[in-house]
């Protein structure tokens, strides 16, 4: 492909409307975010200082190894620690993804608490329900919805309350907050240990959107699909047999049809998937699996939704009529009733 129809292919990606169904809230924070937190910061406590590290990680924008990106996800742990912070981010990601063309975005983010401080997990949720819901007013051009997410390394009551605060505020936001993940470091804890956990999400009506096989994890992977299926799949990066996944998961996951979110920027960056011809998404779209593309954390991976997709065509030959189409049926995977769906699909006609 030459250079004028790269360029012809990457502003089709830009102006394509899309949908996001994989965005961790913090994963997803822009550069100039950062910048305009480590501000704050130093305003509040002026010994607050970032190591060059992080300092290089911030300003190069095409970070390439995972130690880079590790050396971020830390940072922002340490710039939100409160919710003046979680409000900012929240409504700084809304706006950055709806500037991408994104027209409906599920964030998903973790209730996290500070003891002695007034963050508690329940006023975090509150702070980023706020965000979304002023949102609606100053970013009119995109409909946000919230997934709960249960850090798979935490206890089990942690994950209780996980539920419980997303079973509340699913009735209270009139629909805001939609539903339930788990994520987290995918080689720490055992997801079976939350399956309780998942069955009274699931007795609760709320939608389920799981971290699976992210690791190779066959034992897990089965379990959980046998157990409690999912509405929708992370990654699954380790499923199908032709990368050691169980021919058993995989017949479950194709009867089911349950979509795969796949992220090819994380995937390589993380180095579970070595190059983006390895990536799994060409598996699951070559047997006409529902699958999405999405970003998984834009910022710490230094991507944007149309970049995905840019990456998807160059990649596995993709026309943009065959873009158009996985862009617009992605609407069909979101944690939406019919309603709110057939408004989406209007713009894509």
């Amino acid at each position: 492909m030459d250079r004028q129809n790269e360029m012809d292919l990457l502003n089709f990606c830009k102006k394509l409307p899309k949908v996001e169904l994989h965005a961790h809230l913090n994963g997803s924070i822009s550069q100039s975010t950062i910048n305009k937190l480590i501000e704050k910061k130093q305003e509040k406590d002026s010994n607050f200082n970032i190591s060059a590290s992080q300092r290089f990680a911030i300003e190069n924008e095409q970070r390439k190894t995972l130690q880079d990106c590790f050396g971020l996800f830390e940072l922002i742990y340490q710039l939100t620690d409160n919710l003046e912070a979680i409000y900012m981010i929240t409504c700084d990601v809304i706006r950055d993804f709806a500037e991408d063309n994104v027209r409906y975005l599920e964030l998903r983010t973790t209730p996290r608490e500070i003891p002695g401080t007034n963050m508690t997990r329940e006023s975090y949720v509150q702070t980023v329900i706020k965000a979304i819901e002023d949102c609606q007013s100053c970013v009119p051009n995109i409909l946000v919805r919230l997934l709960l997410t249960i850090d798979r390394s935490k206890s089990y009551d942690v994950a209780m309350e996980t539920v419980s605060l997303t079973t509340k505020y699913k009735e209270l936001t009139n629909g805001v907050v939609i539903g339930i993940d788990v994520a987290g470091n995918p080689v720490k804890g055992n997801m079976r240990t939350f399956l309780p956990a998942l069955q009274e999400a699931r007795k609760n009506k709320l939608y389920l959107t799981l971290h699976l096989a992210e690791v190779k994890n066959n034992e897990e992977t089965l379990t959980i699909l046998k157990e409690c299926p999912p509405d929708r799949i992370g990654h699954g990066t380790f499923l199908h047999p032709e990368v050691g996944g169980l021919v058993e998961a995989t017949d479950i996951v194709r009867s089911r049809k349950i979509p795969i979110e796949c992220c090819l920027t994380s995937n390589v960056k993380a180095q579970t998937v070595q190059t983006f011809d390895n990536h799994h998404l060409k598996y699951w779209h070559d047997v006409k699996h529902p699958c999405v593309i999405c970003t998984d954390d834009k910022g710490v991976f230094s991507t944007h939704l149309s970049d995905e997709y840019y990456i998807a065509a160059k990649t596995f030959d993709l026309s943009k009529e065959e873009l158009f189409s996985l862009s617009k049926t992605a609407i069909q995977y979101a944690f939406l009733d019919q309603e709110n769906k057939n408004q989406l699909l209007k713009l894509w006609d």
